[in-house]
């Protein structure tokens, strides 16, 4: 059975343009598991908590991931219906191009590929300053941490490489490490909110939930550095908290060509990961409110909203070293998925000439299986872009925005290609609700990403602005005439020779 599934994967691939170079490696689970701990609602459901609490208070973050959450939910099932449909490597470039033209591809493909490498960058410096270092060493083991911050660059590079190792040479452990994460998130998750109501020194009031505070400026220790007094524009703004947290999924695209039956188990991989990541992170969002000795002197705390809550519990010592360390463990699992995602990417983009040096990246090792240039060029960014002054707060708004602009070209693309250039679909089939939520989910991914230009994150907008008008320029000028995109109509039929060929050296072929 399993050989007729892992043959209609090729088949479909085949019909795509495309030879099977990557191994299929991955079932179901595995797919699921990817996507959820990119999400990892303990990396930044904790980190990112002071972007929506300390803007309105209780209910700006307990209705704010509420919100935010159903409309990536809905983004996902629009994007699996797409991945179902042409389960490729780097998805998001390859449904833009054939569902919107090769412009729309190549722009997908930039804006996909920047906020993939913020991704490892931004998960990586949380890694070590907020979870090692802050809560691990600083809060729970309370010892000297200065040697660690003082070479902050040196263990962020020690931690790129280690996880470069990981997915280049060791892909199985990498998989098998994923999948573990999978379930560690869900109990640590578990095990964490019991722990929050068992050892909170205050009784339950689930009316701060629901109460609206407006802590911007000042009173939210200048998380939000500008007082409003639109308790509305407060709430806006921190929904980027939700909007940093549940994003990630496209991995379960990008990994489609490791994942057998693939046009079933790649967009359920993706909804399923948002959905659980949602519920369960809604549960987590309404402990860390109800376990706050006082609201008010917590959002005061400005970033150390959560530190201030963690340190009010009465929880025996070695149930607290437990927590932390898993919590750097599924973080530092995290930015490994994230990796595994950003260099198939960078291959699948590589293999039709996108990217300079597209030769070296597109290169499968034939043992490994595995893009190890995309792998090792993917690690040297993510390092590069964590020597900016402010890259905690900028790589990760960054993330987000680009990581949503992406998502929201291929949806849009589809909206207007389904019926026309769009007739064939996979088996993940929304119907006619599939317009209805392509339309919702480009209005909900339009008002996430612009809660991602407001102060303190205005370069993000300026990087944002800089991007849509020097990358089409850069398309006229340079790689109109010269990028061919996706092999489509003739160009997959004569792509079938040299399909064979190429499978022959990964010992797939007939």
């Amino acid at each position: 059975m399993a050989d007729k599934v892992q043959e209609h994967d090729k088949q479909v691939l085949h019909k795509l343009g495309y030879a099977q170079e990557l191994s299929r490696r991955m079932g179901g689970f595995s797919n699921f598991a990817i996507s959820f701990s990119i999400i990892c609602i303990l990396a930044g459901g904790i980190s990112s908590f002071s972007a929506a609490f300390n803007s309105t208070g209780g209910g700006g973050a307990f209705v704010g991931w509420f919100i935010g959450g159903l409309f990536s939910l809905l983004v996902s099932f629009s994007m699996g219906q797409i991945a179902s449909a042409y389960p490729t490597a780097g998805g998001l470039y390859h449904w833009g191009s054939i569902l919107g033209g090769k412009f729309w591809g190549w722009l997908t493909a930039w804006f996909n590929l920047l906020g993939l490498i913020f991704v490892v960058s931004s998960v990586d410096v949380y890694l070590y300053e907020v979870f090692f270092k802050g809560l691990l060493l600083d809060t729970v083991l309370k010892v000297d941490s200065s040697w660690f911050a003082a070479n902050e660059h040196l263990m962020v590079a020690l931690i790129l490489i280690s996880q470069a190792l990981l997915n280049h040479y060791w892909v199985k452990v990498t998989t098998w490490l994923t999948d573990f994460s999978g379930y560690l998130i869900f109990a640590l998750t578990i095990v964490f909110i019991i722990v929050l109501f068992a050892y909170s020194s205050v009784p339950v009031n689930l009316s701060r939930l629901f109460t609206f505070s407006n802590y911007t400026g000042a009173p939210g220790g200048g998380v939000i550095p500008e007082h409003t007094p639109s308790i509305f524009l407060g709430f806006f703004f921190g929904l980027i908290y939700v909007m940093y947290t549940i994003t990630g999924f496209d991995a379960s695209g990008h990994t489609s060509e490791e994942t057998m039956d693939a046009q079933v188990n790649v967009p359920k991989g993706m909804w399923t990961s948002v959905f659980y990541s949602w519920t369960f992170g809604l549960v987590m969002v309404a402990a860390f409110i109800l376990a706050m000795p006082n609201l008010d002197e917590g959002a005061a705390q400005g970033f150390g909203a959560f530190n201030y809550m963690w340190n009010s519990l009465t929880m025996p010592h070695g149930l607290a070293v437990f927590l932390a360390v898993g919590f750097v463990i599924v973080n530092y699992i995290c930015a490994l998925a994230g990796l595994t995602s950003t260099s198939r990417m960078m291959y699948a983009f590589s293999r039709d000439g996108g990217l300079p040096f597209s030769k070296y990246l597109a290169q499968v090792g034939t043992n490994t299986r595995t893009p190890g240039y995309a792998i090792w060029t993917a690690i040297v960014l993510a390092f590069a872009s964590t020597l900016y002054a402010d890259a905690f707060l900028i790589l990760a708004t960054g993330c987000a925005v680009f990581l949503y602009i992406s998502y929201m070209i291929p949806v849009i693309a589809g909206f207007f290609a389904e019926g026309k250039t769009w007739k064939e679909k996979g088996p993940f089939n929304l119907g006619s609700w599939s317009k209805p939520n392509a339309i919702i989910s480009a209005i909900g991914v339009a008002l996430l990403t612009t809660t991602g230009f407001f102060p303190p994150n205005q370069r993000v907008f300026y990087l944002t602005v800089a991007m849509v008008v020097i990358l089409p320029i850069l398309w006229f000028a340079f790689e109109k005439n010269r990028f061919e995109g996706v092999p489509t109509g003739e160009k997959i039929a004569q792509r079938q020779k040299m399909i064979s060929e190429v499978e022959k050296k990964y010992g797939e072929g007939d």
